[in-house]
């Protein structure tokens, strides 16, 4: 089913205006959906991308995703094989395994590496030369080439990974389907966030960034440049290291001690020894 984008956008816009009736019945839409959720998967259209500098969300992308929950039924599907079906295991759901079904042919022509433990949705891509370890990616999500996923590491819906990125282990990538219009998390290329970090909220990690271990940075986090003084919110400027901080409040009348409140810190501008330390190991990639 060969359709172009401005033809999907408008059937997805036509149904979404109807969303409250739609079922499976509604072959049109069904094949329209199946079609959007194979381009996301593939890369060839994606939730977010940079327009002139600035990142946009196509709504209509996920409006789409989102009526794919009403026109789909939940099925069980497996991974593993057993002729007494121990061991194997089972899932319920209306959104399959990205890779699931693949043999030797997809996999070599899909060209990244899975590691067993990884669990990747359908309709998220996966670029060539990407590192999956065990982690969990959620659909919509995009995940550029060169990148490495680490261990217990999550990315969420609709989530926009960069080339060469490494998150590491047990950091969580926030993503969003609703509201429409809201932004999930982006990290541009080149970006390292750290150990058990955590970026919600639409937060976007700009080109060359490094975030230390345990760092969270929500829309509201204010983040403040040490040298300058400046805060940015729900923005990382580019090339910033950051790790976590406190800032100090007005005291309540009835405390008799300052309070101080987290906050994300820039402590410089990224350098070459930075970048050296943060850089994954090439052997790793090969």
């Amino acid at each position: 089913m060969n359709m172009e984008k401005t033809e999907l956008k408008k059937i997805i816009e036509n149904f979404w205006d109807e969303k409250e009736s739609i079922n499976s019945s509604n072959k049109s839409l069904t094949k329209t959906i199946s079609v959007v959720l194979d381009q996301l998967d593939r890369g060839i259209i994606r939730v977010c991308e940079k327009n002139n500098g600035e990142w946009v969300t196509h709504e209509w992308i996920k409006k789409a995703i989102l009526m794919s929950f009403q026109v789909n039924d939940n099925s069980i599907f497996s991974s593993g094989i057993s002729n007494s079906r121990k061991g194997q295991y089972t899932w319920f759901d209306k959104v399959n395994l990205k890779t699931s079904g693949w043999v030797e042919d997809e996999w070599t022509k899909r060209s990244f590496r899975s590691v067993p433990g990884a669990v990747v949705r359908y309709s998220s891509h996966i670029a060539e030369n990407v590192v999956l370890m065990p982690c969990f990616i959620n659909l919509g999500a995009y995940v550029d080439s060169g990148t490495m996923i680490d261990t217990w590491a999550t990315v969420g819906s609709c989530a926009q990974i960069g080339k060469n990125v490494h998150i590491s282990g047990g950091a969580g990538i926030g993503g969003v389907l609703e509201p429409l219009q809201a932004n999930p998390v982006i990290i541009e290329d080149n970006c390292f966030i750290g150990a058990r970090s955590e970026i919600a909220e639409g937060v976007i990690v700009e080109t060359g960034s490094v975030i230390s271990m345990g760092v969270y940075i929500g829309a509201s986090t204010k983040i403040i440049d040490r040298e300058t003084g400046e805060t940015f919110f729900g923005r990382v400027p580019p090339y910033s290291v950051v790790v976590p901080g406190t800032v100090s409040t007005n005291k309540p009348e009835n405390f008799s001690q300052d309070l101080n409140l987290y906050c994300a810190v820039i402590v410089k501008k990224v350098d070459e020894k930075t970048r050296s330390k943060t850089s994954i190991n090439e052997l790793l990639r090969s």
